[in-house]
């Protein structure tokens, strides 16, 4: 069953978070994860603020997890920590 990495992210250091990025993206389609939505124009209809919305698929829900804690991952993420305040949830799909 498809999975679901979404992650809400205020970013208040752009150049730190930049190297996020560089590291995060090919951290995250090396363990399988697809990018859907990535930044973009959004709304804001309730919560927030997060003016940044990534949404990623997997094809499981342990797919998605083994990601978050692989050792490529947790390199990029030690550069958000400082520079945003972020909500990240796996999901796991309907089909």
């Amino acid at each position: 069953m498809k999975a679901y990495w979404i992650t809400r992210c205020h970013v208040h250091n752009s150049d730190e978070y930049d190297e996020y990025i560089k590291l995060a993206g090919p951290a995250i389609s090396i363990h399988g994860g697809t990018f859907l939505v990535r930044g973009g124009k959004q709304i804001e209809l309730e919560g927030g603020p997060y003016e940044r919305t990534v949404l990623v698929e997997f094809n499981s829900m342990n797919e998605a997890k083994l990601c978050y804690e692989s050792s490529e991952y947790q390199e990029a993420l030690k550069y958000s920590e400082n520079s945003s305040n972020r909500h990240v949830v796996l999901v796991e799909g309907i089909n």
